[in-house]
C-alpha cells in the first residue's frame, strides 16, 4: 500500500503529519503537484511533478493508483475516481470518503458550482483547526492500523 497526496491544496500542516507516519510506518509517501515541493529527505517519501494544467495531478494519481492504496485530498471528484479504482480517500480534515458517501459529495459539490455559476458567492470552507488536525491524524492511524502491518522494531 502507498499513500498518494493531492498535494497543490494540501495543507502544510497535514503534509507533516503524513511526513512522519511515512517514516513512522515506513509506508511509501508519494506528493504529486504542478509545483517543485520541500520534503524531508527519506527513503520512504517522494515527490512527482506535473505539467500545469487543470487535473493533470489528478489525472496522474489515478493514472499510477493501484487497488488498496490511500489518497489524501479535497477534491471530491478525484476521490470518486479513486474509489472507482479501488483506493481509499481521505479528507484533509479526516473524512473518510467511501463509495456510500461519495455520490451526496459529488451532488453537493455540483450543486455550489452551479450557484457560483449564476454568481452566488457560496464561500470556501474554514480554515483548518487544531480539532481537524486532531482528526485528519486519529483517522488516518485508525485506517492504517487496519489495512497495513505496523513495521518490525529495530534494535537498539
Amino acid at each position: 500500500m502507498q499513500i498518494w497526496v493531492d498535494a497543490d491544496a494540501c495543507p502544510r500542516v497535514i503534509k507533516d503529519i503524513l511526513f512522519r507516519v511515512a517514516e513512522k510506518r515506513r509506508i511509501p509517501l508519494i506528493l504529486v503537484a504542478n509545483q517543485a515541493l520541500r520534503v524531508p529527505p527519506s527513503k520512504y517519501i517522494r515527490c512527482i511533478q506535473v505539467g500545469a494544467g487543470f487535473d493533470v495531478a489528478d489525472g496522474r494519481i489515478v493514472a499510477e493508483l493501484r487497488p488498496g492504496d490511500l489518497v489524501v485530498t479535497a477534491d471530491i471528484p478525484l476521490a470518486a475516481a479513486v474509489l472507482d479504482k479501488g483506493g481509499h480517500a481521505l479528507d484533509p480534515r479526516g473524512a473518510l470518503m467511501t463509495t456510500d458517501t461519495i455520490g451526496e459529495r459529488l451532488m453537493m459539490r455540483n450543486v455550489l458550482d452551479e450557484l457560483r455559476g449564476c454568481g452566488i458567492e457560496t464561500g470556501g470552507p474554514p480554515p483548518l483547526s487544531p480539532s481537524d488536525r486532531q482528526a485528519f491524524a486519529n483517522r488516518l492511524d485508525a485506517f492504517l492500523t487496519r489495512h497495513t502491518p505496523l513495521p518490525p522494531i529495530s534494535p537498539p
